[in-house]
């Protein structure tokens, strides 16, 4: 079974004190204390993020470990990675995850892991990377299109509701076809896809939602989608 969880925004860096997405994750493994990895790249490996993640877990019934490319723990990355049970990917930057992820072939290795049943997961930027294409400030002022891994069919936008200009450039960019019709999340929301559908969408805040954009005759349609709070 192959499972993406990609966050609009919420868990252990937005929402330190709400654990409930951070436990939903967790609980989607298949072992009672499962090995998660945390992949910073996209934040340049920040120190103070991968602590923060440290902080939360440890108190969490799993083993966390984390996976820096500017200080590998190995050179074996696919072995590394393919001892895990679940990857969580921060947030950042992710023109920068993409580009040195496909240094180190990192992206095929992580598609591998997929395949092989560890579930991938990840937050803003580690949520939009296994996308095709979606809406990123990776080049500096404003946002603008990316293309991504492709694991998933079409775009997602995170952030929706939590950064004014993500909705209407997500919908600018479907509408104006720069980007096809996708998935936005607001933060605190995450979409559980299970074999490249979208089978549950789950919050840790009560009025959080995730909508279907699209495009139709030269007008955005916008559908709300059924979303199960946490808490």
């Amino acid at each position: 079974m192959r499972q993406i969880i990609a966050l609009g925004g919420g868990g252990f860096s937005m929402e330190p004190e709400n654990p409930l997405l951070d436990q939903y994750i967790l609980n989607q493994s298949n072992k009672d204390t499962p090995e998660i990895c945390f992949i910073p790249t996209a934040s340049g490996d920040s120190d103070n993020y991968i602590s923060r993640f440290y902080y939360s877990f440890n108190t969490q019934n799993c083993i966390p470990s984390h996976l820096s490319l500017f200080k590998l723990p190995t050179r074996d990355l696919e072995s590394y990675i393919l001892s895990k049970d679940i990857i969580f990917v921060g947030g950042g930057n992710t023109k920068n995850l993409i580009a040195l992820w496909k240094e180190w072939n990192l992206d095929q290795i992580l598609k591998k892991a997929w395949q092989q049943g560890i579930v991938l997961s990840g937050i803003s930027a580690g949520a939009l990377c296994w996308f095709e294409e979606g809406v990123t400030d990776s080049f500096g002022d404003g946002l603008e299109p990316i293309k991504c891994l492709g694991f998933l069919k079409a775009s997602h936008c995170p952030h929706y509701d939590g950064e004014e200009l993500r909705r209407p450039s997500y919908q600018r960019f479907i509408q104006t076809k720069t980007v096809q019709s996708g998935i936005a999340a607001d933060d605190g929301v995450a979409l559980h896809y299970i074999n490249e559908e979208l089978t549950n969408i789950v919050s840790s805040r009560p009025n959080a939602n995730a909508y279907r954009v699209s495009e139709h005759q030269g007008e955005i349609v916008e559908i709300k989608l059924e979303t199960y709070y946490l808490g």
